[in-house]
């Protein structure tokens, strides 16, 4: 399996989406498609929540006359791209707005996470691609060179300073972060945090630093959290995580040692073979990473390629934990 296809797999990375970007300048063209039957408008609340379906599988998007029947501000828009055959506009509104439209036309707010787990997939990865532009733009409102208020163009996607005398320009930033399941002699390295839920185990992860290269950061990191050396690793996929502004970029690696000294981030790291893992989900002592995250593909990648064994099923499937006793 290609990481094209594996990244697809991870949850928020299901979009395709034409994104226009050759054209955001283009005023006139960006105020058409605005006002066309195919414009659709993604509804956000100042909580960063989307108005979904009342079944909470799609998004609910608005067309051009709802959008102006509720009074909505072509400057509290940013334009999306083109997916689903129609042009999609991200729509910040007030509390009261939202509550209005969602008793007029049905439907409710939930949070990103909840509909990564709950809407259709490609619907997950617009209000993800949604949340982080707004994200970058709720967060860049000053010039970080001369500290002047800026004004955002490009239907959203660029932030210029107001001030003639720099007229800096800002575009939105996405922060590297690797996350790894490190394995040695059939074992593979999970750790804990201390604010996790009680026997909550997931792989390793940190943030790029600054001249730093992808496979760099990883022996860096699992180096500092548990003590453990990298001796190679492989990518594996990515997936968009904007919370705030992240991308996850996941990695499959091999250690030379297996021995563990405890960095200050984590609580507890631990070699789980694949019995072990097994049998400690199957129990309830052991808790997976949520699917949510890639950090659920990285494990369920290794159990695979350790044991043949697909993860989803290990908790119902007896036969699977027989068969890695056996």
């Amino acid at each position: 399996m290609s990481s094209l296809v594996r990244s697809r797999n991870n949850t928020f990375s299901a979009l395709e989406i034409e994104r226009d970007a050759d054209w955001r300048s283009d005023t006139e063209t960006i105020n058409r498609r605005l006002h066309a039957v195919a414009a659709r408008f993604l509804l956000l609340r100042a909580d960063g929540r989307a108005l979904v379906d009342a079944a909470g599988h799609r998004l609910r998007g608005l067309d051009h006359a709802r959008f102006a029947c509720f009074g909505g501000s072509e400057e509290a828009t940013t334009y999306l791209g083109n997916t689903q055959g129609h042009d999609w506009f991200v729509w910040r509104a007030d509390d009261a707005a939202c509550a209005s439209i969602a008793a007029r036309i049905g439907g409710d707010f939930v949070d990103l996470r909840s509909a990564g787990l709950t809407l259709a997939a490609d619907d997950a990865g617009l209000f993800a691609y949604a949340r982080a532009i707004v994200n970058w733009q709720e967060r860049t409102r000053h010039c970080s060179v001369c500290g002047s208020r800026v004004r955002h163009e490009s239907a959203g996607h660029r932030a210029v300073c107001t001030n003639p005398q720099c007229a800096a320009e800002h575009f939105p930033r996405t922060d590297p972060a690797m996350i790894v399941v490190v394995a040695h002699g059939g074992a593979c390295l999970l750790g804990r945090q201390a604010s996790w839920p009680k026997g909550r185990y997931s792989a390793l992860a940190g943030f790029v630093e600054p001249g730093e290269t992808l496979e760099a950061a990883v022996q860096r990191e699992v180096y500092e959290e548990a003590g453990v050396r990298v001796v190679d690793c492989d990518y594996h996929s990515s997936q968009p995580w904007p919370f705030p502004s992240s991308i996850m970029l996941g990695f499959t690696a091999r250690a030379d040692d297996p021995t563990i000294k405890l960095g200050p981030e984590l609580e507890d790291a631990r070699w789980f073979t694949a019995r072990q893992l097994v049998d400690g989900v199957a129990s309830g002592e052991l808790l997976m990473p949520s699917p949510l995250s890639v950090s659920y593909r990285l494990v369920e990648h290794w159990l695979r390629e350790a044991a043949g064994i697909e993860l989803d099923s290990v908790t119902h499937d007896d036969p699977l934990r027989r068969a890695v006793r056996g």
